[in-house]
C-alpha cells in the first residue's frame, strides 16, 4: 500500500451526541478503538470492510451518571484475555468494562471529584487522576495508594514501563514523578496547567500544556526540548511506535503531526475544541472533538476517503466560524486585510493561516503543502472590526462587562468580569470558586451572564448540561538533622548510658530465630531444610534490651540540672524506679504497676526534648507490660500516646528521641490494645515514620524497619490491601537509602510477609518494581540471612 507521507481523512464517525473526550486503541478486536463522551457513554469501534473504509459500533457502554471524560485499555490477563476498558467520569467514579458487555464489571469509588485521567500498567495496575488534586493506584478492584502532593486538579497521569515509576501532571503547572507512592521529583517549566502526558520510553516522556507548549523530559528531571506550534491550549498528545514522532490536539481547532522535532502537518477541524487523539496499530490517527464526531486520518492512500468525502470535509471546514480570540488569528483590522488575490501567493509552511477580505466578510485560509493550495478553514467573527473597544476596567484589565452580583441580601456584593469571547459556564464556575460559593449556583450565574449578554456571545450558547471547563482549566478545585551512627553516645559526653547500644534486640521465637543474633541462628539451617524460616513473620519483634541502673542514673542526673518547673520530686523518682524495676525483666517479682505510676510516667514523658530520652526509654520497656499497654493504649488515651510519640519522630527532631519513640511504637504491638491502636493509626504512623529513612543513623533505620515488619505481621492474615500497599511502599522507599544490613534484612522480611500467599500484593510489588530494587541483595553473604531472605522474596514474586 502506497504512503503519501501526508495524512488525509479516512472516515468520519458521527457516533456521539456530545463532545468526544477520550480515545484509546483496543487490544481486541484487531484495529478497534474505544471512545468516551460527554453524552455519558463509551463506544467500541471496529473497522469494517465496506467501501467507505469506516468503523462499525460494536457496542455502547453505559454506567456513568454524568459526563465521561477519559478512557484507557487494561492489557490482557489470564482472567481477561481480551483486556479491559476503564472509563472515568464527572460522577467521580471509574467504571471497568469487559470487551463484550455494555454494563461495567465493577465500579471503582474513592475520588471526591471528577476523574479526568487514566493510565494502565503491568499486572492490571490502574492509575487515575482527579480534580480532587490526587492520583490513585488501583489493583484488583481496590485502591492501593493515594498519591498526594499536587495543589490543584490532576489532569494527566502515566505509568512508565520499568522501575515502578508513575507520573502525574496538574493544573498547578507541575509534573510529579512517583515511586512506591512517594513523590521522588517535581518537574517545573510549564507556565500553565499540564493537560496530558505521553511515555516515550522508560527514561523519557512528553507533556503538553495550556501554555501552548509541548516539552520532552528525562525522568532525571531535565527538559531536553520544547516544541511550539499550537496557538492555544494543548489537550492531548500521542506517540508513534518509533518513539520519536508524535501527534497533538488542542483548542486551536487542530491536529498537529510532528516528525523529527518539527510540526510537519496541521489538520484543522470544523470544531472549536479538538480534545483527544490516539494512534491505531496501523499508524492511522483517531481524533475526537467538541462536535461529537470522531475522525480517523491515514497516510495510506488505499485507506483514504473518496474524493467526495474529502470535499465534504473541506466544505464543512470552510463553513466554520472562527473567533479570533480563541485561535491564532490575532486582532483583526478589516481595512488592513488584502483581498482574494492574496491567495495567489503560495504559503511558506504547512498549516500557515492567511486572512482575506471578501466584501464585508473576513475569511481564513490554511496552506496545504500536500495539495499545493490554500484551503478555506472558516469565516472569522468577533474581530476588532465588530468589537472596537473594551468599556470597563476591573483589577487592571479591560472587560466587555463587569456585573455586580448580590448573593446574600444585605451582604457584600461581588464583581463578575466577563468578555463575550469567553465561555459563560467557565466564567461562572471560576467566579464561584474565587468567592467560595456553592457549585449549586452554577446554572443560575451562567444563565444570568447569557441573559445579560444576548446578541454578544460568539457562537451558540452552551446548553445547561455542558461541561464548564472548556480547557480554561486554570481551574483549581481545592483552590534534617543527621544523627550520628553506631556506638557514639549522641546524648551525653559521659559515654555511660547509650540507648540501644546493647546487643541486637531479641524476639520471642524458636531455635532458629534470625532476629536474635545470639548465636542460635545458623545459615546452615536454611540449606539443610526447604522450610522458609524468615517469613511470613506474624509475631511482633520487640526491643527488650535494658540496663535499668544506668537508665535511673541518667534520669536522676538530668533531673538535677532540669529547670525548676520540670524537676521531679523524690517521690516521683521513686515511683518511676518501682515502675522500671517491674517492667524491665521478663520474670520480675515486683508487684504490677499501679495506675498512679503509669500516670506519672505519662506526665514525665512531657519533659523538655533535650532531657526526656531516659523517660522514653522507661516507656519503651513499660508498654510491653499488659497493665501499662492496656492503660496507655486504650481507647481513651491511645490516640494521645500515638500523637505524643509521633511528635518526637519529625525529621528535625533529636536522634535519641526519634529512635526511642520508634522502639516504643514497635513494643506497643505486644498487647492487644497496642495492636488495635497502631492498626487504627496505621496510615499516619507509617507515613510519618517513613520520613526517618533519610536520617543517617543505623539504630533509627533498624527501628523503622522493625515497625514496618510488625505492621506487615499484623496485616498478614487480613485482607487490608491498602494497608499492605502502604507497607510495600514504605519498605521499598526505605530500601532506597538504608545501608545497615540488619535494617535491610528486616525490610526484606517485611516485604516477604506482605506478599506471602497474597496474589494481589505480589502483583502490586511487581508493578512497583520491587524485584529489580532488591535483586542486588541476593549476593550478600555477610550476614548470609540477607541474601537468603532476598532470594525467597524474589521467589514469591516470580
Amino acid at each position: 500500500m502506497a504512503s503519501s507521507n501526508s495524512y488525509k481523512l479516512r472516515c468520519s464517525i458521527p457516533g456521539h451526541e456530545m463532545d468526544v473526550r477520550g480515545l484509546a486503541a483496543a487490544v481486541f478486536p484487531d484495529g478497534a478503538f474505544v471512545s468516551v463522551s460527554r453524552d455519558r457513554t463509551g463506544r467500541i469501534w471496529v473497522p469494517n470492510s465496506s467501501p467507505d473504509k469506516g468503523f462499525t459500533e460494536m457496542h455502547c457502554m453505559s454506567g456513568h451518571s454524568d459526563f465521561v471524560s477519559c478512557v484507557c485499555v487494561i492489557a490482557p490477563s489470564e482472567t481477561y484475555p481480551r483486556g479491559l476498558i476503564a472509563t472515568g467520569g464527572h460522577d467521580n467514579n471509574i467504571c471497568v468494562f469487559s470487551m463484550d458487555q455494555p454494563q461495567p464489571l465493577f465500579t471503582l469509588k474513592g475520588h471526591k471529584n471528577t476523574v479526568c485521567a487514566l493510565a494502565s500498567g503491568k499486572f492490571g495496575t490502574l492509575l487515575s487522576g482527579s480534580w480532587d488534586t490526587t492520583a490513585k493506584v488501583w489493583l484488583n478492584e481496590k485502591c492501593m495508594m493515594t498519591l498526594q502532593g499536587h495543589t490543584a486538579a490532576v489532569w494527566a497521569v502515566a505509568i512508565l514501563p520499568e522501575q515502578g515509576l508513575m507520573l502525574s501532571g496538574s493544573a498547578d503547572k507541575t509534573i510529579k514523578l512517583w515511586k512506591a507512592g512517594r513523590c521522588e521529583k517535581t518537574f517545573t517549566g510549564h507556565e500553565d496547567c499540564v493537560r496530558a502526558l505521553a511515555v516515550i520510553s522508560s527514561t523519557e516522556f512528553f507533556s503538553c500544556s495550556n501554555d501552548t507548549s509541548i516539552r520532552r523530559w528525562l525522568v532525571t528531571g531535565e527538559c531536553v526540548q520544547v516544541y511550539y506550534s499550537h496557538t492555544n491550549y494543548i489537550y492531548n498528545i500521542a506517540v508513534f511506535p518509533n518513539c520519536q514522532d508524535f501527534v497533538s490536539t488542542g483548542e486551536d481547532r487542530t491536529l498537529r503531526i510532528w516528525r523529527q522535532g518539527e510540526c510537519s502537518q496541521t489538520i484543522r477541524f470544523p470544531a472549536q475544541s479538538v480534545w483527544c487523539c490516539c494512534i491505531l496499530p496501523n499508524g492511522d490517527i483517531a481524533v475526537g472533538a467538541s462536535d461529537g464526531i470522531i475522525r480517523v486520518f491515514t497516510e495510506v492512500e488505499d485507506r483514504m476517503a473518496n474524493a467526495e468525502d474529502l470535499q465534504a470535509f473541506e466544505d464543512e471546514l470552510s463553513k466554520a466560524t472562527i473567533d479570533p480570540k480563541t485561535g491564532d488569528l490575532g486582532d483583526i483590522k478589516m481595512e488592513d486585510l488584502p483581498g482574494r488575490e492574496h491567495l495567489d501567493e503560495p504559503g511558506n509552511r504547512d498549516g500557515q493561516t492567511r486572512l482575506i477580505k471578501d466584501g464585508q466578510k473576513v475569511e481564513a485560509y490554511q496552506w496545504s503543502v500536500n495539495d499545493g493550495r490554500w484551503m478555506k478553514i472558516g469565516d472569522v467573527v468577533g474581530g476588532s472590526n465588530q468589537q472596537t473597544s473594551k468599556s470597563v476596567v476591573y483589577e487592571g484589565k479591560e472587560y466587555d462587562y463587569v456585573f455586580t452580583i448580590d448573593v446574600n441580601e444585605g451582604g457584600p456584593s461581588m464583581k463578575l468580569p466577563y468578555n463575550v469571547s469567553e465561555d459563560p459556564w467557565l466564567t461562572a464556575h471560576n467566579f464561584l470558586q474565587k468567592n467560595d460559593l456553592s457549585p449549586m449556583f452554577l446554572d443560575q450565574v451562567a444563565n444570568f451572564i447569557i441573559e445579560n449578554t444576548k446578541g454578544h456571545v460568539v457562537g451558540p450558547a452552551q446548553p445547561a448540561v455542558a461541561d464548564p471547563f472548556t480547557g480554561g482549566a486554570r481551574y483549581i478545585p481545592g483552590a534534617s538533622d543527621d544523627g550520628s551512627g553506631s556506638g557514639a553516645d549522641p546524648f551525653t559526653g559521659s559515654g555511660r548510658y547509650i540507648p540501644g547500644s546493647g546487643p541486637n534486640p531479641s524476639a520471642p521465637g524458636g531455635v532458629a530465630d534470625p532476629f536474635t543474633g545470639g548465636g542460635a541462628y545458623s545459615s546452615a539451617a536454611l540449606r539443610q531444610t526447604a522450610t522458609n524460616i524468615y517469613f511470613p513473620k506474624s509475631d511482633g519483634v520487640t526491643f527488650d534490651q535494658a540496663n535499668a541502673s544506668q537508665i535511673l542514673t541518667k534520669l536522676k542526673e538530668l533531673n538535677g540540672g532540669a529547670p525548676q518547673e520540670h524537676k521531679l520530686s523524690e517521690d516521683i523518682l521513686e515511683s518511676l524506679q518501682r515502675l522500671l524495676m517491674c517492667v524491665s525483666g521478663p520474670n520480675s517479682s515486683e508487684p504490677p504497676p499501679t495506675i498512679q505510676e503509669i500516670n506519672l510516667l505519662w506526665k514525665a514523658s512531657h519533659w523538655p526534648e533535650d532531657i526526656v530520652f531516659p523517660v522514653l526509654d522507661i516507656m519503651r520497656l513499660a508498654v510491653r507490660h499488659p497493665q501499662v499497654n492496656e492503660t496507655l493504649c486504650g481507647e481513651a488515651e491511645g490516640v494521645q500516646l500515638c500523637n505524643h510519640l509521633l511528635s518526637f519522630i519529625r525529621p528535625e527532631g533529636r536522634p535519641a528521641n526519634q529512635m526511642l519513640a520508634l522502639r516504643t511504637l514497635c513494643n506497643c504491638f505486644t498487647g492487644r490494645q497496642g495492636r488495635a491502636l497502631l492498626m487504627a493509626q496505621r496510615e499516619t504512623v507509617l507515613s510519618r515514620a517513613a520520613d526517618l529513612a533519610t536520617v543517617c543513623n543505623k539504630n533509627i533505620h533498624i527501628a523503622l524497619a522493625t515497625l514496618v515488619l510488625n505492621y506487615a505481621g499484623c496485616l498478614h492474615h487480613q485482607s487490608d490491601l491498602e494497608g499492605k500497599a502502604q507497607c510495600l511502599s514504605v519498605a521499598s522507599r526505605a530500601l532506597e537509602t538504608v545501608q545497615d544490613k540488619e535494617a535491610v534484612f528486616r525490610l526484606l522480611v517485611a516485604l516477604g510477609t506482605t506478599v506471602a500467599s497474597d496474589q494481589t500484593a505480589q502483583d502490586l510489588a511487581r508493578s512497583l518494581g520491587v524485584n529489580s530494587q532488591i535483586s542486588k541483595y541476593t549476593s550478600v553473604s555477610d550476614p548470609s540471612k540477607v541474601g537468603e531472605c532476598c532470594q525467597l522474596v524474589l521467589k514469591e514474586l516470580q
